[in-house]
C-alpha cells in the first residue's frame, strides 16, 4: 500500500503543468530523434545535458525520460518504412516490418509496433513500480566490498555486452577510468593528471565527456565516413489493423514483455537479446511461419518490438536502485543525475524519494503521451526524413558546441570537446563501445572510494573481499561474466 501511496504523489507532482510540458517536449523529441536514422536517444540527452542544468531536476529528469522512451516508439517508423533501425534495438522490428511495407501493409506494421511498445512499456514500469523499492530495500545492507565490487561487476558486464569485444570494450573502460581520475584526489588532495594545466584541476565535467563523445563524436562521424547513400521509403497506408491482426498481435506482445523485462533488470541487460529471442519464439510458435522473411508476418514486428520496450524500460531498476547504467543512455542519465548533486543507488529512494516517484509516474503519462503522438501523427513523424543530412549535423554540432560553452564560458573545454569527439570518431571507426567510457568515468572515482573504505575496514587487507557472503558472491559473478562466455565458445568450437 506505501507503494501505491508513493505512486500518487509522484503522479500529483508529475501532472503539474510544468512537468507535463517537459514530459510532452521530451516524448516529441525523443520520436523525432528516434525516427531520424543514426540519431540515438544517447545523443540526444548528451547534446541537451547543458541546456537542461538551469532547469527543475524533477523536469529535467522528466524530460530524459520522454526522450529515452519516446525514441524506442520513433524507431519502429524507419526501420518499418526506410529498413534503416535508429538503434540497435530496432534491427529485428526491420526485418519483417519492412517486407510488411513493401507489400502495401506498412499501416499495420506501424500500429502493431505502436501499441506493442504501449502495452509493453505499461507492464514494465508497473513492474518498475513494485520491484525498484524492492530491490532498493536489499541494496542498503551492502557495505563498502559489495559496492566496490558491485561496481566491478558493473565494469565487466558494460564493456563485455556493449563492445564487439571484450578487449574492445576493457579498452573503452580504462580510458574512462584514466579520464575520471584527473583532478584533486579527494582524500590526498594532490592533484593528479593535471599536467600543469589549471582547467583540470576541478577534473572533466561528465557532461563535456558525454556531449564530446556522443554528439560531437557521432556528427563527425557522419560526416567523414558515410556515404550518400540513395534512401528507399516504402509507400504508407493506414495505419490500422484487422481484427485477424489483433489477434494475432496480443499474445506476442505479451509473451515479448515476458521475455524482456528480465534482460533489463540484470546488469548485462540490453535490447538486442530479448528482441532475438522474442522473433526466434514468434517463429517458432505462428501458425504462419511461411509470411517470416516472405511477405512480412505481424508476429515478428509485435514481439521484437514489444521485447525493446519491455527490456528498455526495465534497464531503469539498475539504474535507480544501485546507480549501474546498462546502456548508452542510461550511461548519460547517470551523468544527468550527477550533474545535480545526485547519487542513484539505493539511498535514492529515501532520499529523491519525491523524485523518483515523480519520475515513474511520468513514464505512465509519456506511455500514453507516445501512443497519440504515434498513431495518428505517423505522417507528419515521416516529413522528418526530409531533412538533408548535412543541415541536420551542422545542427548538431552548433548545438552541443554553445551548450557546452554555456556551461563555464570557457574556451578551453571547447577545445577539449572537440578533442573527445575526435576520440569518438576514432572509437567509432574502428569498433570501440563509447557507453564504457562515461560509465568508466562515472563509477571510477566512486569505486575507488569504496576501495578505499573497505580497506580501511579490513585494516589493509584484501581478504576482507573474501570475509562476507555478499562480495563472495558478487565475485563468483564477476568470474562467471568474464570466463563463461569464452568456455561456451570453446565447447562450441569443439563440438563444431
Amino acid at each position: 500500500m506505501d507503494t501505491l501511496n508513493l505512486l500518487m504523489t509522484g503522479f500529483a507532482t508529475a501532472i503539474t503543468p510544468y512537468n507535463l510540458m517537459w514530459c510532452f517536449i521530451g516524448c516529441v523529441i525523443g520520436t523525432a530523434v528516434g525516427v531520424l536514422p543514426g540519431i540515438g536517444p544517447a545523443v540526444a540527452v548528451a547534446m541537451l545535458l547543458p541546456i537542461t542544468t538551469k532547469v527543475d531536476v524533477t523536469a529535467s529528469m522528466i524530460f530524459f525520460a520522454g526522450i529515452y522512451y519516446g525514441a524506442m516508439y520513433g524507431g519502429s517508423t524507419t526501420s518499418i518504412l526506410l529498413n534503416t533501425p535508429g538503434e540497435s534495438g530496432s534491427m529485428v522490428t526491420a526485418m519483417e516490418g519492412n517486407k510488411m511495407a513493401k507489400n502495401g501493409r506498412a499501416g499495420a506494421a506501424l500500429a502493431t509496433a505502436a501499441i506493442g511498445s504501449f502495452v509493453a512499456g505499461t507492464i514494465a514500469t508497473i513492474g518498475v513500480t513494485f520491484f525498484a523499492p524492492l530491490v532498493a530495500q536489499y541494496a542498503v545492507k551492502l557495505g563498502p566490498p559489495e559496492y566496490f565490487l558491485l561496481m566491478v561487476l558493473a565494469f565487466t558486464t558494460v564493456s563485455a555486452v556493449l563492445g564487439k569485444s571484450t578487449l574492445r570494450g576493457m579498452t573503452a573502460l580504462f580510458i574512462g577510468l584514466a579520464i575520471g581520475l584527473i583532478g584533486i584526489d579527494q582524500i590526498s588532495a594532490q592533484p593528479r593528471y593535471t599536467g600543469g594545466v589549471p582547467e583540470l584541476l576541478d577534473g572533466i565535467e561528465v557532461v563535456l565527456i558525454a556531449v564530446g563523445l556522443f554528439a560531437v563524436g557521432e556528427a563527425l562521424y557522419h560526416v567523414l565516413y558515410e556515404g550518400k547513400a540513395a534512401e528507399t521509403r516504402n509507400p504508407m497506408s493506414k495505419v490500422h489493423m484487422t481484427g485477424a491482426e489483433w489477434r494475432r498481435s496480443w499474445p506476442a506482445w505479451l509473451r515479448a514483455t515476458a521475455i524482456g523485462f528480465p534482460f533489463g533488470t540484470i546488469p548485462a541487460g540490453g535490447s538486442e537479446i530479448p528482441t532475438f529471442l522474442s522473433y526466434a519464439t514468434e517463429k517458432k510458435l505462428s501458425k504462419h511461419p511461411e509470411e517470416f522473411g516472405t511477405t512480412g508476418a505481424i508476429e515478428g514486428v509485435a514481439g521484437p518490438e514489444a521485447a525493446n520496450n519491455a527490456a528498455i524500460t526495465a534497464t531503469l531498476i539498475p539504474l535507480l536502485t544501485l546507480g549501474i547504467p546498462t546502456s548508452n543512455t542510461t550511461a548519460i542519465l547517470l551523468g544527468a543525475f550527477q550533474n545535480y548533486g545526485i547519487q542513484p543507488g539505493p539511498q535514492l529512494f529515501q532520499t529523491s524519494a519525491a523524485l523518483v516517484w515523480a519520475l515513474i509516474a511520468s513514464l505512465y503519462i509519456g506511455n500514453v503521451m507516445l501512443l497519440i503522438l504515434n498513431l495518428p501523427l505517423v505522417g507528419l513523424w515521416v516529413k522528418l526524413l526530409k531533412i538533408p543530412k548535412p543541415h541536420l549535423y551542422a545542427g548538431i554540432l552548433i548545438f552541443a558546441t554553445v551548450g557546452v560553452y554555456g556551461m563555464r564560458q570557457s574556451a578551453f573545454d571547447l577545445v577539449l570537446l572537440y578533442a573527445i569527439g575526435l576520440l569518438g570518431v576514432v572509437m567509432r571507426r574502428f569498433d570501440f563501445p563509447t557507453a564504457p567510457v562515461v560509465v568508466g568515468m562515472i563509477l571510477g572515482p566512486l569505486a575507488e572510494a569504496q576501495m578505499r573504505n573497505a580497506l580501511s575496514i579490513g585494516e589493509g587487507k584484501w581478504t576482507v573481499f573474501l570475509q562476507r557472503p555478499g562480495s563472495v558472491t558478487l565475485l563468483v559473478v564477476i568470474v562467471a561474466v568474464l570466463l563463461l562466455p569464452r568456455a561456451i565458445k570453446m565447447w562450441q568450437a569443439r563440438r563444431a
